[in-house]
């Protein structure tokens, strides 16, 4: 068997054996079959696809290419939380401080992002001092103690996707439901969770720009997951405009520690208390009102623990001025009257990354101060010359490149309804409907 024959198979149309895809993995891990071999798979399967037993094998033989977690030794059920990523997504901030208040043990294995924005670590990393880097019995032992770690994925972890992830960004394959689904779970399931819990972004800021896609990835997910003995659970999210205002490193975790505190967006509330509850239920933890730990400073204390577990200085809980702050704030303003029809993610997302928040290699250097904060949502009444958002930007030239771009993403109408932003809940019984 050769990578020639896979490629060619599956140029075909034909469906591997689980022999030829463990033995690509394989080859993928150890470098045995060259780039330019791999890419070409990974458009062969981008076009013909895969079928549901190709999906399962590739996820297993993807996260048994590396070291697997065990644990075993962290009492009670541990359930991860993975997002597939969005424009202003700092729910990870939120939720897994906020459930660790609860009692539900957080071992949270977290990335970088690549394109517009900053993944869970770069945000973290806002935080002066907080390290991400952690040794497995370091983490595991953190977890034991205070029951909740956020690290980085170690380099002896699913060595295969690393390697297939990055050529999928360089070769065009990115959006592929089971290169997505594969890669997702593979890293899930060598995280060594018992239950498994994913918000799937659906719309312009995201991967996945339309509803009926992102069922089917969803489901793809949840499958691969019930087939490997996780109990898993997808939702299904809007990503038409940005998740709360804060689009940014600092200045997401800004709105992160506002939130914990009682006091942030609506609807990033009302996701962190819906992921959170199902987190809860996957857990086996008796049903607890988790808004009371925003008010009364429970949530709020457990990401300061966190913090000062990882090195981190915790008084930016009581003092987020203590985060990067970039020196230009400038205002984009409205030129007419109404309320906001639109508020376009990607868009503003780009302008971000123009500002300095996002990367197109893992390795580059990457702003942390810089970002973008909306000061009006879709449904939020306007008046010409009110302020849309707020740039923050490292220079006034940097503001003024993006500024034209930022007032373009929102679009004013007459009249608008404010956003839906659950949309569906996919389990292995089936797909249940939220926006009806």
């Amino acid at each position: 068997m050769t990578a020639l024959d896979l490629i060619r198979e599956k140029r075909d149309g034909q469906a591997h054996t689980d022999e030829g895809i463990r033995f690509l993995v394989s080859g993928a891990a150890r470098g045995t079959i060259p780039d330019y071999q791999l890419a070409a798979w990974l458009m062969a399967v981008r076009l013909r696809g895969m079928t549901d037993a190709e999906t399962s094998t590739l996820t297993l033989a993807m996260a048994a290419s590396g070291r697997q977690l065990d644990l075993s030794s962290i009492p009670g059920r541990k359930v991860d939380k993975h997002s597939t990523g969005g424009v202003g997504d700092k729910a990870t901030l939120v939720v897994a401080p906020l459930v660790a208040a609860a009692g539900v043990p957080v071992a949270k294995i977290s990335g970088r992002a690549l394109g517009h924005s900053g993944g869970t670590l770069d945000k973290l990393e806002a935080i002066p001092g907080f390290q991400v880097d952690l040794p497995v019995d370091r983490f595991i032992e953190q977890v034991r103690r205070i029951g909740i770690a956020i690290a980085g994925q170690t380099a002896d972890m699913v060595p295969a996707d690393r390697v297939l992830y990055a050529l999928r960004d360089a070769s065009a394959t990115v959006d592929s439901v089971p290169l997505i689904a594969s890669s997702v779970m593979s890293k899930k399931l060598a995280a060594g969770a018992d239950a498994i819990l994913l918000d799937v972004k659906a719309g312009r800021g995201a991967f996945i720009a339309t509803i009926p896609e992102a069922e089917a990835l969803a489901r793809a997910l949840v499958t691969l997951g019930t087939q490997a003995n996780r109990e898993t659970v997808a939702y299904i999210t809007d990503m038409e405009q940005p998740l709360g205002r804060a689009v940014g490193n600092a200045l997401e975790v800004k709105e992160a520690i506002e939130t914990l505190a009682g006091r942030g967006p609506a609807e990033l509330e009302a996701l962190s208390l819906r992921l959170g509850a199902e987190m809860l239920r996957l857990a086996g933890v008796p049903r607890v009102e988790l808004k009371r730990y925003l008010t009364d400073g429970r949530a709020l204390g457990k990401l300061a623990e966190l913090i000062a577990a990882q090195g981190g200085d915790p008084r930016v809980t009581e003092n987020p001025g203590l985060l990067p702050t970039a020196p230009v704030q400038r205002p984009v303003l409205a030129s007419t009257a109404g309320s906001i029809a639109s508020a376009d993610a990607l868009e503003i997302a780009l302008a971000g990354k123009a500002l300095g928040a996002g990367r197109d290699r893992k390795d580059a250097p990457i702003d942390l101060a810089v970002g973008i904060v909306l000061e009006k949502k879709v449904g939020d009444r306007v008046a010409a010359g009110e302020p849309l958002a707020t740039i923050h930007a490292r220079t006034a030239a940097d503001a003024t490149n993006v500024a034209d771009r930022v007032a373009a993403a929102f679009r004013v109408g007459g009249s608008a309804a404010p956003r839906v932003l659950l949309l569906r809940r996919v389990t292995a019984s089936g797909i249940e409907r939220l926006d009806a």
